[in-house]
């Protein structure tokens, strides 16, 4: 795979990367230790995780992630310098108090958590750091409404960008990033920056799936035209689109075995368990095999394969997972099957935007 360059920033990553926010939930640390001695192995160079992580986030395992990758790099000597390690400030802990004190995200706590996240990783330098939601109120994770009424932010984009530069000058990040953002917080964070001479953003990483394909409704030309670099997380619909809920019935009690819908409760209640999400994948995989394709081919070739995207972000709870996913690449989607995705997209719009 050749490497791709990240926004404007001196990043050369590999065009997928692994997502880590099933280590120590799903992922035991045997297991994720294997992961990622093998998505080395192969060649992959870019690595994500955040310190909410692990997902679904509660006290017990949050920051757990950053620990086991943390505990990695110490039993592999010279694997951090191979990799480009990305990381993520919490937003607003909105009903996690185990995240910090209080609702905001103020200039003190993205530079507290930047500090922490790095004790816990091991390491020197993050190389790219995202804002892993908005500061201010906005429609994500499955929300798709713009209310004024919840408006609560106290932390004003510049002094956040403000701490950021603090971070980078201080040789602790190198890049920074953004996600779950909205057209608006990305021209605002490029704006600021260019004006004050602040870090620019490198990146945006927001949901972008078959059944989730809002960002083209606007996002995609405003990264286009500030030159930031989309990397996009579950590629697979949360499992969705790898065709294990395909039979009636298996989104309920009696899914896969260790499947995330079928375990966790707080995972059905959002946009990946809604009824019309599971419709809309079912027709995708089925668009899949009647193409010779497996579902999981089709769902990661329209991003792997997307002018949208710069790197795919996916997360796996195995090794034979990674290299199904990492076999997948080099797929392309030939123009007839694009249209049928389009057409699908077309009556079913976007049910887990």
């Amino acid at each position: 795979m050749q490497t791709v360059r990240l926004g404007q920033s001196d990043l050369h990553v590999t065009p997928i990367c692994l997502g880590t926010m099933t280590f120590g939930e799903q992922v035991d640390e045997a297991t994720a230790h294997a992961v990622l001695d093998r998505a080395l192995e192969r060649g992959v160079n870019f690595i994500d995780t955040a310190e909410m992580y692990s997902v679904p986030t509660r006290r017990e395992t949050y920051s757990l992630t950053e620990s086991i990758i943390g505990r990695w790099f110490d039993k592999r000597p010279g694997a951090r310098q191979k990799l480009v390690l990305a990381t993520k400030v919490a937003g607003p802990s909105r009903g996690m108090p185990w995240v910090r004190e209080g609702d905001g995200m103020t200039a003190k706590d993205i530079v507290a958590s930047c500090e922490a996240s790095l004790r816990r990783l091991k390491t020197d330098v993050i190389d790219l750091y995202q804002i892993h939601w908005p500061e201010r109120h906005v429609p994500a994770f499955g929300g798709i409404y713009y209310d004024p009424s919840k408006e609560r932010s106290t932390t004003p984009i510049l002094e956040q960008l403000e701490a950021l530069a603090s971070l980078v000058k201080a040789g602790k990040i190198r890049h920074v990033g953004l996600s779950n953002e909205t057209p608006y917080g990305v021209h605002e964070f490029v704006r600021l920056a260019e004006q004050h001479d602040l870090p620019r953003v490198a990146t945006v990483q927001n949901v972008y799936c078959l059944i989730s394909r809002a960002l083209e409704n606007a996002l995609d030309e405003t990264l286009h035209r500030l030159d930031v670099s989309l990397i996009p997380y579950s590629p697979l619909g949360f499992g969705l689109l790898t065709g294990k809920y395909d039979i009636s019935g298996t989104e309920g009690p009696d899914a896969p075995k260790g499947a995330r819908i079928s375990t966790y409760e707080s995972v059905r209640k959002q946009r990946w368990g809604r009824a019309d999400a599971l419709t809309a994948a079912r027709r995708y995989n089925a668009l899949a095999r009647e193409h010779g394709l497996t579902p999981t081919q089709m769902a990661l070739a329209f991003c792997y394969d997307n002018w949208r995207v710069a790197s795919t972000i996916i997360g796996v709870t195995s090794v034979a997972q990674l290299d199904e996913n990492l076999d997948a690449w080099g797929t392309k989607l030939a123009p007839e099957l694009r249209e049928k995705i389009d057409a699908i997209r077309w009556e079913l719009r976007d049910p887990a935007a």
